[in-house]
């Protein structure tokens, strides 16, 4: 079983980002992976303006990263980008915090002009950061995402199908990972 850390970058504790990310960590770990939430919304404000490296919860932060065998990436997009909020978290994590992992890079929004947002943003430094394989992103937009009065999500018909597939095609690529780490790793003799 293979442990996917769902990182929010949403600065709003109303995200739809959020919830949607929520959303998609129950249908991981109905595939069977352990699923590990981080709204960075939560973390010190101070600590992450600040570069507080050494700040208990930013190095916990860090210790999730290391830990995960795959992580998602979601974030509200402003002004055609990924948060401020992600970007003074992953500035404070190692450049290689992602090395060897699978990653799924997600975005919401209010228009589709940010749709290539996904790429032409996040996926950059996402690469930048060591991912082994950034699987095919996707864009959500905000329309599409309603939130029930019990904080459930419902995505309507326009996104359900597509976003499903995309995270579908990450549990997959996330288990043929792990499989393969798993086959390739060193025997132990018996003593």
């Amino acid at each position: 079983m293979a442990t996917i850390l769902s990182v929010s970058g949403s600065p709003s504790p109303a995200s739809r980002t959020a919830r949607l990310l929520r959303h998609l960590d129950g249908r991981l770990a109905g595939r069977g992976h352990q699923v590990v939430p981080l709204d960075v919304r939560t973390l010190p404000a101070g600590a992450l303006l600040g570069a507080d490296f050494a700040h208990p919860e930013i190095v916990r932060a860090k210790e999730l990263f290391e830990r995960a065998d795959a992580v998602v990436v979601g974030t509200p997009v402003y002004k055609a980008a990924y948060s401020g909020l992600l970007k003074s978290l992953l500035d404070l994590l190692p450049q290689s915090v992602l090395a060897g992992k699978t990653v799924l890079p997600l975005a919401t929004g209010g228009s589709a002009a940010h749709t290539l947002a996904v790429d032409y943003a996040l996926r950059p430094v996402l690469s930048s950061m060591g991912a082994d394989h950034i699987v095919r992103g996707w864009f959500v937009l905000d329309r599409h995402i309603t939130v029930r009065e019990d904080g459930s999500v419902f995505l309507d018909e326009a996104a359900r199908g597509d976003l499903y597939r995309v995270a579908d095609a990450f549990s997959e690529a996330v288990a043929r990972s792990d499989a393969a780490a798993v086959s390739s790793a060193p025997v132990s003799a018996a003593v």
